[in-house]
């Protein structure tokens, strides 16, 4: 794929495209241009210039500004990246570089809001260099305006979860399962000015149905880094792909601490930007890390099933049951089924997001646990 005729490396070793908060996608949201000094979070973008036949590109970035989440973006947050895109990473603290990553190219398409369409974001740590190869596969071309994205995420901020109401707003089936402890946007140090725009909420003001998800990124992050980790793809969805707030309604981390995601209550059913076509019923919560190859821990499973049984309890939706959902567009799961706009689907309650999305999320190691979810939420 990487022959030395098809392509040749490009090194960048001039002067840095720094982006701060005041990205100019941000600006058209009617955002600030000065977040503050709220969180310390910026980012910094380069070109990655494509072949003339746009069907690869390279680019090798040796010294950046520190960043700890990358992920690479495009013009049209509607058009998908058909093809392969791996990036490896120089450590900050020892110079050596990593293994090549491989990033979802064709993850989701975001929200209405998008202005850039992009990979899902990937945190590698503390790092000072970066390199990205990216090959068109079939008779595709890569979308035009090819961009690495590098975010700071900012200083630590400590993570402490609220404790459980005794009762949830809008809740009328809330008794049937406990809310969880849920470390709160403040816990893991969301800079609420980069986001202003109101939360949106689920038409029906129904959540039938969890959809599963993954981040796709690195499974070395500590616990205590995993706040950061969140802040890194906040602002990569907010500031780099132009979305009102970051994508999911939930996280949990490697030890199973959960985390709110969107913005607008916790006990109230949030729309989040998650599952195309399924947004408008559903809720999402994804795990931090990669789980195609690395089978997610008892306390993730654990975390995973009891958010999902709080929030389905509230709407008296069976977790081991099913949800029939309609579909807002036309859409191809993982497994190659198809349906058109407005087709009723049916769900397992609890699903992965490959159930209504061509996508590998959430790794195959976590959807085999999906029936394990399941028995723990129903129980």
């Amino acid at each position: 794929m990487w022959g030395t005729g098809h392509i040749a490396a490009l090194v960048v070793a001039g002067a840095l495209t720094v982006q701060g908060l005041c990205a100019p996608a941000a600006r058209s949201h009617g955002r600030p241009t000065d977040p503050g000094p709220t969180t310390g979070t910026r980012s910094e973008v380069r070109a990655v210039p494509a072949t003339a036949d746009r069907r690869g590109a390279v680019l090798v970035v040796r010294d950046t500004r520190l960043f700890s989440v990358l992920g690479v973006t495009w013009d049209d947050p509607s058009a998908h990246l058909a093809g392969s895109v791996a990036v490896r990473t120089r450590s900050a603290g020892t110079g050596r570089w990593s293994g090549w990553r491989h990033l979802d190219g064709d993850d989701s398409q975001g929200e209405d809001t998008a202005l850039r369409g992009g990979t899902d974001p990937v945190w590698t740590g503390p790092s000072g260099g970066a390199e990205v190869r990216i090959a068109a596969e079939g008779a595709s071309v890569l979308p035009a305006g090819l961009r690495l994205d590098l975010v700071d995420p900012g200083p630590d901020a400590p993570a402490t979860a609220r404790p459980a109401p005794t009762a949830a707003h809008g809740a009328p089936n809330a008794e049937l399962a406990p809310r969880p402890p849920i470390t709160s946007r403040a816990g893991w140090g969301a800079d609420e000015s980069i986001s202003p725009e109101p939360p949106g909420y689920l038409p029906d003001g129904k959540i039938k149905a969890v959809v599963v998800h993954h981040t796709a990124g690195s499974n070395d992050y500590t616990c205590a880094e995993a706040p950061a980790v969140i802040r890194g793809i906040y602002v990569y969805h907010v500031m780099q792909l132009g979305w009102k707030d970051i994508g999911y309604n939930f996280l949990v981390d490697r030890c199973g601490t959960l985390y709110e995601g969107r913005k607008g209550g916790v006990d109230r059913p949030v729309m989040g930007a998650h599952a195309y076509g399924f947004n408008t019923e559903t809720t999402g919560v994804s795990v931090l890390g990669t789980y195609t190859d690395v089978t997610p821990s008892p306390a993730v499973l654990t975390a995973v099933a009891r958010v999902a049984a709080w929030k389905l309890g509230q709407y008296g939706v069976n977790p081991a049951g099913t949800a029939t959902l309609t579909a807002g567009d036309a859409g191809r799961n993982y497994f190659g089924s198809t349906w058109a706009k407005g087709a009723r689907l049916s769900f397992p309650a609890i699903h992965g997001h490959r159930d209504g999305y061509n996508t590998q999320c959430p790794g195959h190691q976590l959807y085999a646990q999906l029936p394990t979810i399941r028995i723990l939420a129903g129980g």
